[in-house]
């Protein structure tokens, strides 16, 4: 209640400016967290406790007048000291001193801070909480969640903390409540665009902090439902029921019961985000169309009749057009142009992607629905492992949207179909070199040659109306010799336009003279041979040569760098020959300094090399340098991330120096953005002249099997290097293939298939007296044997891997088997060895500044401090570990790390801490590190669950590792039947 200090007690008064000073206007003051204020970026002081209270009772008045009578109340209760009239005056004084006195300011009796709008953190929130509003009831919800977020961002810890006083106390409470209600609101917009794996961790935490706030158990259930866990979620509400019984005797809200019935019923509206109260826009809008050609000529009939068909799909049967016809006729022209012109039907939004159909390797549905999904704001953790589950969310996220989906270049209607969207309002348009006459309802075009005049007006209006006009006949000629294909036309005319000083009558003769090509142009796929023909015969040699070898190599693109280095130029001439490759249109600039062939195109350029290339040395030549590039780049790399390694000394000589890198960031960029062309060179040297590097190039690029993003090609990849090995009788080669294989079955967690392998690795090692891999299989082998509970052939291994590595002078590898060894005496209770073992390891990690390993090597030490009961030391080793694995993009340490910051959470009794980090590793660790790995997560999750109330969570997350750990035969089942038996009934 408000207090009087006498019936006369009065502040005395000071006048009020009219304007305020503009040095005030920089003046800024915080009440979410602690009291403070700032002028231009520098911090105020705000005295002691009393006297922040009376700034921030100012201050959350918003410019009102607060009374002495009001302030010593605010400051002191019912309780006040005989001088607080007397103490209020001096703090306001100070303060003046401090704000100046066109801030602070005497009024009718009282005191008042006249600030800015934005000058205090509360009213920023207010805005940024309304704009929010805002933007959600508009349908942007990105936009709300962002805006929420910043929101958020601008608590620092408890709000008015360490402020006394009734006032301060009354506050906090109602501040603390507002920023539940804002989380919530932004949890609730998590769940609408598909971020429910990553809310979880969040919730979860929440949950704990705040166990009878149902809105927040809610919230969870749904999540968890959403995330496949249905289990878990309708143990969230038997936990909840059961706490509120116990608690305040009442039974869960009606909306929380209608939720349980709900999920039991596996309701798939409830999969999807509720609808909005009103028709809003689709929060993501894809619009992935390639751009139209601004010179489209002719295909009048198919432009009107695929537009009416696309004009019409709304409340309409989906409406699929296919249009096929051999290369170079123009189908992705035509299919563009008449999707922009049909994008006003499509207002959420229109897809678009290369099916890659005629080339070797044809896009993977599922890959293209992973990256249509995201495209609509799925997020990634969102994103289903299987083909048919991302198919249908895929199509559930389409229900209710008018989207357009182009498929170009497509290989058969089985590669089309789970891209369909299968709902009333969308459309779908397909090109590929078939015809898909199985591809039930689809409205089929064969697209043929242009006529004549078509094709004239086409050459017309890339030329340009002036040349043509006096040599139409000549332009005739032309476009008859290109077989009227669109791209023929397209290269040709290219070509004329660049050259000024040539006539028609100059290209006409040129085409004429030699290589006539107009029988081959009705000929199938030899009319696109023909076709590119046109612009190859009108190159330099020296562009001749490098269109030649460029097409050799596989791989999505090639980098400026690798180009270089295939065709042995510098990088400056190899920059000028691909640039005017670009200008014919025979090659494609995908990114500045990355190039890539159509691929037909390609394919005529292979065809070239064979017929052109006389002397095949030269072929294989291009290819070895680009390998030894790939290499040595990898080489130095490795050398930036793992100084030290003698890995780079054993392998296979280049004659390429590599690029060079500044920094180690730089260095993991380039190795993340040259996977795919490097894998793929990889997989196309495994052959016997070039196999040892190739098998070299994949074990010194390691880490792309860690990542998780390029996990499954690098398999293919090393298991195509096995098989090379084998048949080429190459035991070196075989045994460092094989090491490289059990290396990706360990990071996936196929123990079995990692140990038979490491075996084979090191008798071939023992074969070919090639000795690092066989230090290397050996410690493989030890922490195998660590993870199968078989401790004492684990000590074995190990033992003599670290003999192994000093007799060749591998200080990263003895300390790697150090490291390895320290968690083999820590499961056989030698725990004193351990810890000692595992700081020896890391010591010599940083001394040869190794971070990367120096980060397994904290990781070992922190289970090593954990077991030994030194929980806070543990937790900082861990902690340092687990930033550098995710700062390098290793997924599956950064995800096993976090695992094991929540065990020391469970032995520091912070159970709330340990969900949340058990939550946050199971998201990080989704399709990486095995089912043995998510095991143990969903053990410790079960653990910190139980602690914080949530029983009936935690025997989910306990009956499925038990599921886990029984179809692996893995002796930690015995431990996870133990808590469920101890568990209580829910």
């Amino acid at each position: 209640m408000d207090r009087d200090n006498g019936p006369h007690t009065r502040v005395p008064e000071q006048r009020v400016p009219h304007q305020r000073q503009a040095r005030d206007a920089d003046l800024r003051f915080s009440v979410l967290g602690p009291v403070r204020a700032w002028r231009d970026g520098e911090a105020l002081s705000s005295g002691s406790p009393q006297q922040r209270a009376l700034l921030a009772a100012l201050l959350l008045r918003g410019g009102r007048t607060a009374t002495a009578a009001e302030l010593i109340d605010a400051i002191w209760g019912e309780e006040p000291p005989s001088q607080a009239l007397a103490t209020i005056r001096t703090y306001a004084s100070r303060l003046r001193k401090v704000l100046d006195p066109q801030t602070l300011v005497s009024d009718a009796g009282g005191y008042s801070i006249r600030t800015g709008p934005d000058a205090l953190d509360v009213h920023v929130v207010r805005d940024l909480a309304a704009d929010a509003e805002k933007a959600r009831a508009g349908g942007d919800r990105g936009q709300a969640r962002a805006l929420l977020n910043k929101a958020l961002g601008l608590w620092d810890g408890e709000a008015l903390a360490s402020v006394p006083g009734p006032y301060a106390e009354n506050q906090r409470t109602r501040l603390e409540e507002w920023r539940l209600q804002l989380t919530e609101t932004r949890l609730d917009l998590d769940l609408e665009v598909g971020c429910h794996a990553e809310a979880v961790s969040e919730l979860t935490a929440l949950t704990a902090a705040h166990p009878l706030r149902e809105r927040l158990r809610e919230l969870l259930m749904i999540a968890l439902y959403r995330s496949g866990r249905q289990a878990e979620a309708l143990a969230v509400y038997a936990d909840t029921r059961r706490l509120l019984a116990e608690e305040l005797g009442v039974d869960p809200r009606p909306e929380l019961a209608q939720l349980q019935q709900r999920i039991l019923r596996a309701d798939e509206e409830l999969a999807r985000p509720a609808d909005e109260p009103a028709p809003v826009p689709v929060p993501v809008r894809p619009a992935q169309l390639p751009a139209t050609v601004p010179d489209f000529t002719g295909r009048a009939s198919f432009v009107r009749e695929l537009g009416d068909r696309l004009a019409t799909a709304e409340g309409s049967v989906m409406a699929v057009s296919a249009l096929a016809g051999i290369g170079g006729v123009g189908k992705t022209t035509l299919a563009v142009h008449v999707a922009h012109q049909a994008r006003q039907h499509f207002p959420d939004g229109q897809l678009y992607v290369d099916l890659q159909g005629a080339g070797a390797r044809a896009a993977e549905p599922e890959t293209v629905l992973g990256a249509f999904l995201r495209a609509l704001g799925t997020a990634d953790s969102a994103v289903p492992d299987s083909l048919d589950e991302r198919a249908a969310l895929y199509r559930s996220t389409l229900d209710g949207r008018r989207v357009l989906v182009l498929l170009d270049n497509a290989h058969d209607a089985a590669q089309v179909r789970p891209l369909l969207p299968g709902t009333a309002g969308c459309a779908a348009l397909i090109t590929s070199r078939v015809r898909m006459v199985d591809l039930a309802g689809s409205h089929l075009i064969d697209l043929d040659v242009m006529s004549p005049e078509e094709a004239l007006r086409l050459f017309t209006r890339i030329v340009g109306e002036e040349r043509i006009t006096s040599e139409r006949e000549a332009a005739l000629d032309v476009v008859a010799a290109c077989g009227f294909l669109p791209l023929a036309i397209r290269i040709a005319a290219s070509r004329l336009a660049a050259r000024r000083t040539w006539t028609v009558s100059v290209l006409a003769a040129k085409l004429a003279d030699e290589r006539r090509r107009l029988d081959e142009l009705q000929a199938g796929d030899l009319a696109v041979k023909a076709t590119f023909e046109l612009g190859y015969g009108q190159l330099e040699p020296a562009q001749a040569r490098a269109f030649r070898l460029l097409g050799l190599a596989d791989g999505p693109d090639i980098s400026l760098a690798a180009a270089a280095a295939l065709l042995n130029l510098e990088t400056h001439a190899a920059e000028d020959l691909l640039e005017a490759l670009v200008d014919t249109s025979l090659l494609e600039s995908a990114a500045p300094g990355r190039y890539r062939y159509h691929d037909l195109v390609r394919l005529y350029a292979r065809s070239c090399a064979e017929r052109d290339e006389q002397d095949l040395e030269e072929r294989e030549s291009a290819l070895s340098r680009l390998l030894d590039f790939y290499l040595a780049t990898v080489a130095r790399v490795s050398a930036l991330e793992k100084p030290g390694d003698t890995l780079v000394s054993h392998l296979s000589p280049t004659s390429a120096s590599g690029l060079a890198f500044a920094a180690r960031r730089q260095a993991q960029d380039w190795l993340y953005a040259e996977a795919g062309p490097l894998l793929a060179c990889a997989r196309q040297s495994a052959r016997a002249q070039t196999l040892p590097y190739a098998v070299d190039l994949l074990w010194v690029a390691i880490d792309l099997a860690e990542s998780g993003a390029n996990s499954k090609e690098y398999e293919a990849t090393v298991t195509v290097a096995c098989e090379a090995a084998e048949r080429a009788g190459d035991a070196k080669s075989e045994g460092r293939a094989l090491l490289t294989l059990a290396n990706v079955h360990h990071v996936s967690g196929r123990f079995d298939l990692a140990r038979e392998e490491c075996e084979r690795a090191l008798r071939l090692s023992a074969v070919a007296q090639d000795p690092l891999p066989a230090c290397w299989a050996s410690n493989l082998l030890g922490i195998i044997a660590l993870y199968e509970n078989r401790h004492a052939d684990g000590e074995e291994h190990l033992t003599r891997a670290i003999d192994n590595f000093r007799e060749i002078a591998d200080r990263p590898g003895e300390a790697s088997a150090l490291c390895n060894l320290s968690r083999v005496h820590l499961a056989m209770g030698r725990t004193a060895t351990a810890v000692s073992l595992a700081q020896r390891g890391t010591a010599m990690y940083d001394e040869m500044d190794h971070a990367l390993k120096g980060a397994n090597g904290r990781y070992a030490l922190g289970l090593a401090l954990t077991q030994s009961g030194r929980l806070e030391a543990a937790a900082e080793s861990l902690q340092k570990a687990y930033q550098v694995f995710k700062d390098s993009r290793q997924r599956l340490w950064e995800g096993m790390a976090l695992f094991r910051l929540a065990e020391v959470d469970i032995a520091a009794r912070r159970p709330a801490r340990a969900a949340t980090n058990s939550e946050i590793a199971l998201t990080v660790l989704r399709g990486i590190g095995g089912e043995w790995r998510r095991g143990n997560v969903l053990a410790v999750l079960g653990k910190a669950l139980a602690a914080i109330g949530q029983e009936g969570r935690a025997q989910v997350c306990w009956r499925e590792a038990l599921t886990i750990f029984e179809s692996l035969d893995s002796p930690e089942a015995a431990a996870v039947q133990d808590l469920l038996d101890g568990a209580p009934v829910t």
